[in-house]
């Protein structure tokens, strides 16, 4: 594997029909190593291998998948600073994230679906009435979750470990296999997690990694007539492309897409949790997260001070090398990416706003780096706060009151996550249950990981994590008999 990666593919590793890409190091701007080029004939063959495996492992004994997942938790854990370091090289994301939150997160997933949880339950007899099939009489029923089939697992670039575990590990736990297309930024953490469950006993077929830059990889494996259902994690943009496909062949989805989560900061807040939190939009994998609360809507009585606390938050956090222990904020995933913030800040400055901090390349020789940068006096319709930017921006927008604060926060084509500050907890959640999003966080920007994730609008379709992954990768199939 020295001179290249190869496929992963009906549980042989094998050598992609075009060639390798180079892996850059977002930080050092040097290729950390060579990417696969399958072609869209591999990309098929994966599908069909998945196919071939899929009944045998679908009729495995739940117990027996869950062990398999258990033992890849434990090689992903005693490789976790390899793993990490390579997820780091790939990414630009510091050390501790990488360690804790991406491939210690993923080594959490296995072993959270590593728990069998029940596959039936029963539902209460039902007195009926005779009708034209026969007599009156009583009638039992069991729903039970089956698996749906052959599942392909579309991959962020922002999170190589965290996010293709929590797609891999619950469709494995409820018996399908899985066909992975992660992105070309940084594949070859998705090939290392390839690596750990070959070595805790995944069968042949049930699990294959397939990579690419030419969209014609995706494409194949998304149209294949072998996969039944397509998970991605992505922009909104392509998640309707994929959705078309699926549309025609009625294939079942699960879309985590695109957010811009508003951030509702009332005068009563603790002003101290509300910058810690908004402030993760510029450390956490330098903004590139759909569920940053980018968006602030400041309350006129507090607007002035979160302004000025957010931008000396700002200019206090060290940007530069993700590898030295107190670099805070590390690169954007490439070049083109970098243009493409800069392009929106440029923008944002156009349309009116004022930048209050950031708005300059750091003074670090190479990397592709972006200084944290607070946008102030913001209006809901400027195309900086109706956009994803992905990258360490914020934008500000002074309101009123409650009632303009939630019309301009659900006044947005995304619904992922959003959150509240207010030292008043009932109106907390009072605003909470009026937001027009699949999460709302209050006073805080933690994550429950047994909650369920997804979004409203164009954020996506369906719900997954916890016992929520479990159904969104089953089928519910009712059994029903004479009592």
């Amino acid at each position: 594997m020295s001179e290249g990666q190869p496929l992963f593919v009906g549980g042989a590793w094998v050598a992609p029909d075009g060639g390798h890409h180079p892996v850059t190091d977002p930080a050092t701007e040097e290729t950390v190593g060579w990417a696969p080029e399958a072609s869209p004939e591999q990309a098929r063959a994966a599908c069909a291998a998945a196919r071939e495996a899929f009944g045998a492992w679908s009729r495995t004994r739940p117990e027996e998948r869950a062990a398999v997942l258990a033992r890849a938790a434990e090689i992903i854990r005693d490789r976790l600073v390899p793993y990490a370091d390579l997820a780091r090289a790939e990414t630009g994301a510091t050390t501790g994230t990488a360690r804790a939150m991406q491939v210690g997160v993923a080594a959490a997933r296995f072993r959270r679906y590593a728990r069998v949880e029940p596959a039936e339950w029963p539902i209460a007899p039902q007195i009926h009435e005779a009708g034209p099939m026969g007599k009156a009489g009583v009638t039992g029923a069991l729903a039970v979750r089956q698996p749906v089939g052959v599942v392909a697992c579309v991959t962020s670039y922002n999170n190589p470990w965290a996010n293709p575990a929590g797609k891999i590990a619950p469709a494995l736990a409820m018996g399908n296999t899985v066909v992975v297309k992660p992105a070309p930024q940084d594949p070859l953490s998705v090939y290392r997690m390839a690596e750990a469950l070959q070595a805790a006993g995944a069968p042949p077929g049930v699990v294959n990694v397939v990579s690419g830059r030419d969209v014609a990889v995706g494409e194949a494996v998304v149209a294949s007539g072998d996969v039944d259902m397509v998970s991605f994690t992505g922009s909104t943009a392509v998640g309707r492309r994929i959705a078309e496909v699926c549309g025609r062949d009625m294939k079942r989805q699960l879309m985590e897409l695109g957010g811009k989560g508003a951030a509702l900061v009332f005068d009563d807040a603790d002003l101290g949790s509300a910058v810690a939190g908004i402030g993760t939009t510029f450390s956490f994998y330098s903004g590139q997260i759909c569920t940053a609360p980018t968006r602030v809507l400041a309350q006129r009585g507090v607007y002035e001070r979160l302004v000025e606390h957010l931008a000396a938050y700002a200019r206090g956090l060290t940007v530069g090398d993700p590898g030295k222990p107190g670099t805070v904020v590390g690169p954007v995933i490439s070049a083109e990416h970098r243009a493409r913030v800069e392009s929106y800040v440029a923008l944002g400055r156009k349309e009116g706003a004022v930048l209050v901090a950031g708005g300059e390349r750091p003074p670090l020789e190479r990397g592709f780096f972006v200084a944290p940068t607070l946008l102030a006096d913001c209006g809901n319709d400027m195309r900086v706060a109706r956009e994803e930017i992905f990258g360490p921006v914020v934008v500000v927008i002074p309101v009123e009151d409650e009632e303009e604060a939630v019309a301009l926060a659900n006044d947005s084509d995304y619904g992922l996550i959003d959150y509240v500050w207010s030292g008043d907890v009932a109106r907390a959640f009072r605003v909470a249950r009026r937001l027009r999003a699949g999460g709302v966080g209050i006073n805080t920007v933690g994550r429950n990981m047994e909650a369920p994730f997804g979004g409203f609008k164009r954020s996506g379709v369906g719900r997954d994590v916890g016992v929520y992954a479990l159904h969104a990768y089953s089928e519910v199939q009712s059994l029903v008999w004479p009592g």
